[in-house]
């Protein structure tokens, strides 16, 4: 195992970037000639991982890069290596727009065809949004929020439908136009994905983004340009609307999210609700104290309590909570009632009583009448502590029940998206016969090395790091050389995805980012919020806990 560097560099030199000019298409003068200035970024396509090495031997212009590009933290040749070929690959992966770095695209497999995977998708470019902006270089991603922003305000339309004006698109790509010999963008918005679903988990993430950007760079101008506090707004009115809803979770439609495709996560799934605790709390603290702004926060501060006290309450599940669901009267007609979602407790799936040990626990993956998805999801229970969703008791738990069960959950290649697999019938009705989700394979427990990074910042937040080290080992003696797949198949995922993309551009980002936040934790900051300890927590002591 190479040792990592024991000193953690403080983050002293906040550089405060200038008055933010757009990346729009326009006219206007100011943003034409803001475009012809020469923009200071090092994208070096050509280099070998030996002159990679060297040329981390220098310093940022912000006077610091992560340990990991400089000679002290190289003690293992072959680590380092793996490092200076994910950042080699990542520059690879950069897209241009008008010369200016705009995103990477989702993978650089040419061996294939291309399909969707040329595109920059918001989901796939936040890991690289946050390798980029720990190694201090902040420009392609304040290019990719003002470029994202812009694209929102599209018209959107599926048929004759028009989509809600805060929908934030799932990717775009760049387009060269013979006729203007220049550039466009081409978004889209879900009019042209599988199933015809708008992204809802795009714009969540770029208020997370965002946030992320203000934080790292000390600088509030970006977020508070009047086009993105509008941005924002727009979002948060998508979500904070009132309807027909008797809960505060968000009810969404299949493939919607990172499993865009039908696996059964209609409904109020965790990886959505998570990441909209999130983003709320995000937005709480990038909104101006402006008439608007306050008018939005109030909603938040009301929506962020009705949302913890629900998740913690209904979607939380450890050993004692299992047994009560198993222990269930039904048909119960009054508010005291204790089943208040009807849930059969013959529904209880056979393998959930074997994976659940005593000390442990997690958000299940959906709570909805009538039924409960007993099945994990790592983006979402991973979300949830890094936004303090969870409380402290739920986030040690959840971590006692990954090293519990680290084969069913990590295997031999970090991490099952879920677990378990949906197998023969159910896997027929759930996913109607889809081919690439079978058993094990793709979203269907198959195995994702991009959820590394969600994983590590968990473990450092709950005082695991030796967790992550673990599991980053394990990706490490494969990933290069199976030239960074999007997943693997198996039961522990020994094998590279049936259909994986090569070189898929979030495995590497992922890989560089949990490294990265291992060797220095205080970039751990830019993705994780404190507890508010105005949402008095329902659990006071984890029911998980034996003595």
């Amino acid at each position: 195992m190479c040792p990592l560097s024991k000193d953690v560099s403080q983050n002293g030199n906040v550089k405060t970037l200038e008055s933010a000019g757009t990346i729009f298409e326009a006219d206007d003068p100011y943003i034409l000639r803001s475009l012809e200035r020469p923009r200071a970024i090092n994208v070096e396509r050509n280099r070998s991982p030996e002159e990679r090495i060297d040329h981390f031997e220098g310093l940022s212009p912000h006077g610091r890069r992560s340990g990991f590009n400089t000679p002290r933290s190289y003690t293992c040749l072959e680590t380092h290596a793996v490092v200076a070929e994910a950042w080699k690959n990542l520059r690879h992966s950069t897209v241009y727009y008008r010369s200016q770095p705009v995103g990477t695209i989702a993978a650089m497999d040419h061996s294939v065809e291309e399909l969707n995977y040329d595109q920059v998708f918001v989901r796939d470019f936040v890991p690289s949004a946050l390798a980029f902006l720990m190694n201090g270089e902040e420009e392609i991603v304040k290019n990719f929020l003002l470029k994202t922003l812009h694209l929102q305000s599209w018209e959107k339309r599926i048929d004759q439908f028009k989509l809600g004006e805060g929908v934030m698109p799932a990717s775009f790509k760049v387009i060269h136009n013979p006729e203007t010999n220049g550039e466009i963008l081409i978004p889209d918005f879900g009019e042209s994905a599988i199933g015809r679903v708008a992204p809802v988990d795009s714009g969540f993430w770029w208020i997370i983004l965002l946030r992320a950007y203000t934080k790292h760079t000390g600088d509030s101008s970006l977020a508070e340009m009047p086009d993105c506090q509008r941005g924002m707004r727009l979002i948060l009115s998508l979500c904070l609307s009132e309807a027909f809803d008797t809960f505060p979770t968000l009810l969404c439609a299949d493939g919607c999210c990172m499993i865009d495709r039908r696996m059964g996560v209609y409904g109020y799934p965790i990886e959505i609700q998570a990441l909209f605790f999130m983003a709320l709390r995000c937005a709480l603290l990038l909104l101006k104290q402006d008439q608007e702004g306050k008018e939005f926060m109030e909603l938040i501060v009301k929506r962020l309590h009705a949302l913890s006290y629900h998740m913690r309450k209904y979607f939380w599940l450890d050993f004692k909570r299992l047994n009560d669901i198993y222990r269930y009267k039904t048909e119960e007609y009054s508010h005291a009632a204790v089943n208040k979602f009807n849930v059969m407790p013959d529904s209880l799936p056979d393998w959930v009583f074997d994976f659940m040990p005593t000390r442990g626990g997690y958000f299940i993956g959906n709570v909805s009448p009538a039924r409960k998805d007993f099945r994990w999801f790592c983006l979402g229970n991973c979300v949830a502590i890094l936004s303090s969703l969870a409380t402290p008791e739920q986030a040690s738990a959840i971590m006692d029940l990954i090293e519990s069960r680290w084969e069913e959950l990590v295997g031999e290649m970090p991490l099952k998206i879920c677990y378990p697999a949906l197998e023969s019938h159910e896997w027929r009705i759930v996913t109607g016969c889809d081919p690439k989700n079978t058993r094990w394979s793709y979203h269907n427990g198959g195995s994702w090395p991009v959820l590394l990074w969600l994983l590590t910042a968990a473990c450092i937040k709950t005082g695991r790091p030796q967790i992550a080290r673990r599991a980053i080992e394990l990706a490490e003696n494969r990933l290069s050389k199976d030239h960074w797949p999007e997943y693997y198949d198996g039961k522990v995922g020994r094998y590279v995805g049936k259909q994986a993309r090569k070189f898929q551009t979030w495995s590497i980002s992922g890989y560089l980012v949990a490294k990265m936040m291992l060797e220095d934790p205080s970039h751990l900051g830019m993705i994780s919020l404190e507890e508010d300890k105005q949402m008095k927590p329902l659990l006071k002591r984890s029911t998980s806990w034996t003595c």
